[in-house]
């Protein structure tokens, strides 16, 4: 028997009977467990509306808006989303930040006032989520989206962070309707879903944009169909060199509110990738955003230095000495690792740079690693476990096109590292990179905590 749900069309009504079912058999399962039946009951149909997440939000009560900050974009999202969250964090907001993916625990995706969520937290979340949906079938990104919702609306925090996980306009996160849209950086990346030019893609991403609403730009060279897309709209844009920017000094930054207001001097202080302009246009978007809120979410100047001086990214050309230097970095498109290849070159070339290495096979391997070509001086590869992970034998042939230098391969990354920590002098440089899953999985065998307590 087929009961609707108040507010649902009844051709879209849950099945109570089934629900029950469902529930009783995932009532005593742990973290892990859940995260197991998660991908167990993966939706993996051609339907990609946002009508299913809607209807299961809808049950949950969760609102379609409060104080919210969405971030899209294709490079950018996850150092931004830092930006932002350490930011009010020091401004004594309570904050809450959705990103993904995780590097070493499904919790680092949900976060409480730039603290992880425990465990218990999240099998909650999800346990009311499975009795929201009844039958209606969800991804494992989209069950996820709605149980980080969950978890916001019961805290309450002041301010909200949204990370888009893919896209924009058919992306789980756009049923909220936020105060300010930040899209960072737009490149080609899951060109089968998004399209195969950069402007097909930017259209998606403005799909998160809100007619009459308010967005912040931080792509410097922002595509056409993106400025067309807020134009459409009536969405108020700031778009960066024009609307606001920055200046690299020295030992500091300028954040410049342009024909308006005088510069903001910020300390580079914390930023992972010091003088790189690709990331100190990350910062000033998020800047652009927290001056853009200061009608309802406030920050003074102090708050801004602070939040910056102390902003975690993990992951994000982190350099670990462990004993010989190390650089994980998650880049895994083409315009990820020209922006890596873009640091290592400036870093000069005193030492040999060792890689390790690994990516997915729906990446354009052999063009995003086009930059690196030469600088590679001996590559140590394996295949990553995941089911998208490209084999050995195309990463070989992709590293083979663009680089003369040799390659090794291994069972898994954790052997790769291994082995070329082995071969390694002190000297030599680890750049460990292609993937969230290279870069998590290497912090889990040195037992790296991507967000260790403050």
């Amino acid at each position: 028997m087929t009961s609707p749900v108040e507010g649902v069309p009844p051709n879209l009504s849950i099945n109570l009977a089934t629900t029950s079912k469902s529930v009783d058999m995932t009532a005593k399962l742990s973290l892990a467990g859940w995260l197991e039946y998660i991908e167990t009951v993966h939706y993996r149909s051609i339907d990609l509306t946002l009508d299913r997440v809607r209807r299961v939000a809808h049950v949950l009560r969760v609102p379609k808006k409060a104080c919210h900050v969405v971030v899209a974009g294709t490079n950018g999202k996850g150092s931004s989303v830092a930006y932002l969250e350490a930011i009010y964090c020091a401004a004594g907001y309570g904050t809450g930040a959705y990103t993904s993916p995780h590097l070493t625990r499904y919790n680092e995706r949900v976060r409480i006032n730039g603290v992880p969520v425990d465990d218990n937290q999240l099998v909650e979340a999800f346990y009311q989520v499975e009795k929201a949906r009844g039958t209606i079938p969800l991804t494992y990104f989209e069950f996820g989206t709605l149980a980080a919702l969950w978890i916001f609306a019961q805290s309450n925090p002041d301010i909200v962070i949204l990370e888009v996980g893919m896209g924009g306009r058919l992306d789980a996160v756009n049923i909220v309707d936020s105060d300010i849209a930040l899209i960072t950086r737009i490149g080609l990346d899951h060109q089968s879903w998004l399209g195969t030019q950069i402007d097909q893609i930017a259209k998606e991403k403005a799909g998160v944009l809100r007619h009459g609403g308010r967005a912040v730009f931080s792509d410097t060279h922002a595509p056409r169909s993106l400025l067309d897309s807020a134009h459409s709209r009536d969405c108020d844009s700031w778009s960066i060199g024009i609307d606001y920017g920055f200046e690299l000094k020295r030992d500091t930054w300028d954040f410049l509110l342009l024909n308006d207001t005088p510069a903001m001097a910020e300390p580079l202080t914390g930023l992972p990738r010091v003088g790189d302009m690709h990331q100190v246009a990350n910062a000033a978007g998020a800047l652009a955003v927290v001056t853009r809120l200061d009608d309802i979410r406030p920050a003074d100047r102090s708050a801004i230095v602070d939040g910056l001086a102390g902003v975690r990214i993990p992951g994000r050309l982190q350099i670990i000495e462990h004993p010989s230097r190390m650089i994980l970095d998650v880049a895994h498109n083409i315009d990820g690792l020209a922006e890596l290849a873009g640091f290592l070159s400036r870093q000069g070339r005193d030492s040999r740079l060792i890689a390790v290495f690994s990516m997915l096979a729906d990446k354009d391997i052999e063009a995003s690693l086009a930059p690196m070509g030469e600088m590679i001086d001996h590559w140590y590869i394996a295949e990553i476990d995941n089911s998208r992970a490209a084999s050995c034998h195309v990463l070989r042939s992709a590293v083979t096109a663009v680089s003369s230098r040799p390659v090794e391969s291994f069972a898994c990354i954790t052997a790769a590292l291994d082995a070329a920590r082995s071969a390694c002098s002190t000297d030599d440089v680890i750049v460990a990179f292609g993937s969230f899953h290279v870069v998590g999985d290497i912090m889990s065998h040195l037992n790296l905590d991507p967000y260790p307590p403050l």
